[in-house]
Parts: structure tokens; sequence; C-alpha cells
């Protein structure tokens, strides 16, 4: 087979090595249910793709993705919101990875206030 677009080869190559990636940032790497955990901001870094928010949950390092910038602030959760001591509930779909501690916030109680990220979904 004679391989008449070299770039092309390049293009589905890169995609190919970024499959998982790519596919992290939608819904297909968590469980199909949702859950809950409770725990004390440890660290935060914002920004795009998605914020991360490491929290300790009973003495077990958790990270919480939260929404792109504009998705926070639709949602009105600010940047000053979540800062090292806070404690903070995530609802929202836990990684399907036996082991890995990470998930995905749906939204995000702070005392009695919940700022929902993504309220098209359940």
């Amino acid at each position: 087979m004679r391989i008449r677009h070299p770039g092309l080869l390049a293009f589905v190559a890169t995609l190919a090595a970024a499959g998982p990636a790519l596919a992290h940032h939608g819904w297909n790497w968590a469980e199909p249910d949702n859950s809950a955990l409770t725990g004390v901001v440890k660290s935060v870094r914002l920004g795009n793709p998605h914020g991360r928010v490491t929290l300790d949950v009973g003495g077990e390092q958790w990270v919480a993705e939260v929404g792109q910038p504009w998705r926070n602030a639709r949602a009105g959760l600010r940047d000053e919101m979540l800062v090292e001591g806070v404690r903070v509930t995530i609802s929202g779909h836990r990684s399907a990875r036996p082991g890995e501690k990470l998930i995905k916030a749906e939204r995000v109680i702070i005392g009695n206030t919940t700022y929902d990220l993504y309220p098209d979904r359940d």
C-alpha cells in the first residue's frame, strides 16, 4: 500500500497516541453512577482544560476535576473559594480505573451552597 499523504499518517499516529488523554475529557473514563466525597482542600490548580483540586478525604489524597474557568464562573464558583483548608463535598463520577482516586465534579458544595457545574447532568 502506498501512502499518498504522509501528513495524514502522522496525524492518525498522533491521535492514536493521544487516545487515552482525549478520551479523558469526556465521561467514558468514569463510573456511570454518581458518588459524593467530602474532604479538605490541600492544593489547587485552576485553569484549562479543567481545574484540579487535591483533597484529603479521611487520610487519602483524592483529585477532583472541576470545570473550566468559564464553567466554574457560570456556576458562581470563584477561585478564592477553593483554597487550602476549605471543606468541600464533591458530587460527581469517580474514575472507573481500580485504585485511581479521581472524581469528575458535577457539583461542588461548600457550606450550604451548591455550585452546579453541569446543570444538565443528573
